[in-house]
């Protein structure tokens, strides 16, 4: 799509429920129409600052703030229930919970990376959950999920949004909120949930299209980092 303004910038907008982001006075609407617009300033001046940043060409891939801000009002706003319980699902079978019995330099990794995360979990929700080293699924306790959901719904629909793609980016509910509540940043959350697969491409050798992956999971994990920052800032 062609660039059709001139300057982006945070102001008021008629039925905006918040700060919305103007293109030449005009608000920015979601894919579903909405007007967009954040609570912060600090986000919505972020979001402006993607806009202002485009070329001749817009490229929507290159504005994750703006695209988070938009999921937050189209997707999470409407079916707030129903994503908090996919969110939560992910402790069911959470992949810190899942260790190798081999080889004893992986398990050690596992040990040293994942350990410290599952440990914060029970302290900081309650949630107890259990470890196995066997490929079939594990049944964790109710007390446990429970907990963990709990902590997903805390959330606002702001904050949910960018907790869903640090979950789906990460692969990890436990990696997802320590990220969201500051207890890891996003270089250790991504390399925590990349670490099976870094140890296997360090033994094995790597491909380009897995190096490529990797790094859009690990762009993904900033920006959610980035926009929970952004929007904590006000």
């Amino acid at each position: 799509m062609k660039r059709f303004y001139k300057v982006a910038a945070p102001g008021e907008a008629a039925g905006a429920c918040g700060i919305a982001v103007l293109l030449d006075g005009r608000p920015v609407r979601t894919p579903e129409r909405r007007i967009l617009a954040v609570p912060g300033r600090q986000l919505a001046e972020a979001i402006a600052g993607e806009w202002a940043a485009q070329g001749d060409e817009i490229d929507t891939a290159s504005m994750p703030l703006m695209r988070l801000a938009a999921s937050a009002l189209d997707r999470v706003v409407p079916r707030r229930g129903d994503i908090v319980e996919q969110l939560a699902r992910y402790a069911e079978t959470d992949l810190v919970c899942y260790r190798a019995p081999a080889p004893a330099d992986l398990v050690e990794r596992q040990t040293a990376t994942w350990q410290p995360l599952v440990d914060w979990v029970l302290r900081r929700f309650d949630a107890p959950l259990v470890m196995t080293n066997d490929v079939s699924p594990v049944t964790q306790p109710g007390d446990a999920l429970a907990g963990l959901r709990a902590a997903v719904e805390a959330h606002d629909d702001f904050e949910l949004a960018a907790l869903g793609l640090a979950i789906q980016a990460c692969g990890s509910l436990v990696i997802g909120l320590a990220l969201s509540h500051g207890e890891v940043d996003p270089v250790a959350a991504a390399d925590a949930s990349q670490l099976d697969e870094a140890y296997q491409a360090a033994f094995w050798g790597d491909d380009s299209d897995a190096i490529v992956r990797r790094a859009g999971l690990r762009a993904d994990i900033g920006s959610a980092a980035y926009f929970l920052e952004l929007h904590r800032a006000n």
